[in-house]
């Protein structure tokens, strides 16, 4: 059966602008992804293997209330971000949609992607659907069913984040978080319709993130427009504020000369001395990277405290 595909250049956009302009809310977004989700002619009980109703309102309404107070975490803040089963999430089981992992001890903390999405103020709306132990580029998974394509039900949406897609494509999300080693984010996304991007493997801390390949996997996200995902990359990599930050670990030493220096945290104010051995150069660079993850880390533990307080 045909499904009505919808435009994939404006909404994104369109909705942050709504939000921001006060046309609509947070809440009212939320409602209406869980709406969708819930739908029974629809794909949301084979595009989300678990649902945060309950949490994912109440979390919008605390975005609510600090919108009107004037401060606004991200761009996402108040948007609803799906996230892919694979991550751990505080108490929660995770299964990388397979049930070889039912007995598995619930997560001890969140992934710090997950936290930094929360300390961000996105709104987390569930878990998406995934080829088992993302093991597949087409999407299929015999425990939980394989969400249909958003252009034609009976086909394939590509894999193996499968869900992460398909929750963007028919509305459940604005953007979903997966995970790439060999095209995970990117089959979908190019399947459904959308954008999806896979960044480089250290831009995004993988801890507490099932494995496929340790030497492959990066976390990247889909979304229906590069503006949304660009947010997300920035976000996860510990940059909410945005661009000052886009290159940070690469080029530590360019953060002296940013606006937004809060958000570059630790970094070396010096630029390098030039004329030296590339050996040495990479060696002070590497040193640079170091020191910049350990005081994310140290931050992203505070911000994750304050987030929980805001948005549990």
């Amino acid at each position: 059966m045909q499904a009505d595909a919808k435009s994939s250049t404006t909404s994104v956009l369109d909705t942050a602008a709504d939000l921001a302009n006060g046309r609509t809310s947070s809440r009212d977004l939320i409602e209406a992804a869980l709406a969708q989700i819930a739908d029974p002619t629809g794909e949301g009980v084979r595009t989300f293997v678990k649902v945060y109703g309950d949490s994912a309102r109440a979390a919008a309404d605390a975005r609510d209330r600090l919108r009107k107070a004037g401060y606004i975490a991200s761009p996402l803040a108040g948007l609803p971000v799906s996230l892919k089963d694979l991550f751990d999430v505080s108490g929660e089981h995770t299964l990388a949609d397979s049930k070889a992992l039912d007995d598995n001890p619930p997560a001890a903390g969140d992934a710090p992607v997950v936290s930094r999405l929360r300390a961000a103020g996105a709104v987390l709306i569930g878990r998406t659907n995934m080829t088992e132990f993302a093991f597949s580029g087409v999407g299929i998974n015999p425990h939980y069913g394989t969400p249909g394509n958003p252009y034609d039900r009976r086909l394939i949406p590509g894999g193996s984040s499968s869900g992460a897609a398909v929750s963007v494509s028919d509305g459940g999300a604005v953007v979903g978080i997966g995970t790439d080693t060999g095209g995970s984010v990117r089959i979908p996304a190019a399947l459904c319709g959308i954008v999806g991007f896979k960044p480089t493997q250290k831009r995004i801390p993988r801890n507490g993130v099932t494995p496929l390949s340790t030497t492959l996997d990066s976390i990247g996200g889909s979304s229906r427009n590069s503006t949304a995902v660009e947010g997300q990359n920035d976000i996860g990599a510990g940059c909410p504020g945005g661009r000052g930050c886009r290159q940070r670990r690469r080029r530590a030493w360019s953060c002296a000369s940013l606006r937004n220096r809060a958000s570059c945290r630790g970094a070396a104010s010096r630029s390098p001395t030039r004329r030296t051995g590339e050996h040495d150069r990479f060696q002070r660079r590497d040193r640079r990277s170091e020191q910049i993850t350990r005081s994310d880390q140290e931050a992203d533990s505070v911000s994750d405290r304050a987030g929980r307080g805001i948005s549990a």
